[in-house]
């Protein structure tokens, strides 16, 4: 990096953030951001996922040296309900069967703080995904795996779940959990890329 940019600090454990991140080749330091996410009352999912991502951001801005944090929280919404992580395989299995053969949501909210300027840019990216209609077997033996714990919706789909979607309109790497299009173009804008 140049003397006249801070250094990029990615506030996500997400290793497929990382991954994005790294294959965008941009220059990144990665420091875990732990906050809640329990959704507040009456609050829509695109502002949810903003809120967040913002909060994960300034989290780590405030423990952590660099110039640019980036903070993003991604969701997966079904008829309006938004599907989080899966609390045990009994959930990860209704959120499985409810995506079973219908159209939802994936929104990824991010947030770009520059510590130097105070400025934050917040957006949230939406992306329609269809699922094929899954076999119950299907969904046992990918609940099996443990896949589906750790991720939004109860599926990832660059893991075992990569048969299931049917089509995509709109960011593929949205759904993986960071729309890469969108964040370099912000990144770009706010000077953080050489």
């Amino acid at each position: 990096m140049g003397n006249n940019h801070g250094t990029i600090i990615l506030a996500s454990a997400s290793p497929r953030r990382t991954e994005l991140m790294a294959l965008a080749g941009i220059e990144f330091t990665v420091v875990p951001a732990d906050i809640c996410e329990d959704v507040l009352p009456g609050e829509v999912p695109a502002d949810h996922v903003k809120r967040l991502s913002r909060e994960k951001a300034d989290t780590v801005a405030a423990k952590s040296d660099g110039r640019f944090f980036i903070g993003a929280d991604t969701i997966v919404v079904l008829n309006g309900e938004i599907l989080g992580k899966p609390v045990d395989a009994a959930d990860a299995e209704r959120m499985l069967t409810g995506l079973s053969g219908r159209d939802h949501e994936v929104i990824t909210g991010f947030t770009v703080f520059d510590k130097i300027s105070s400025i934050h840019v917040s957006r949230a990216v939406c992306t329609e995904v269809t699922f094929k209609k899954l076999e119950e077997n299907e969904i046992a033996a990918y609940i099996a795996t443990g896949c589906p714990m750790d991720k939004a919706g109860a599926y990832a789909i660059q893991g075992g779940a990569v048969h299931f979607v049917r089509s995509i309109n709109g960011s593929y790497t949205n759904v993986i959990g960071l729309p890469m299009t969108e964040l370099y173009e912000v990144l770009q804008t706010m000077q953080a890329l050489e």
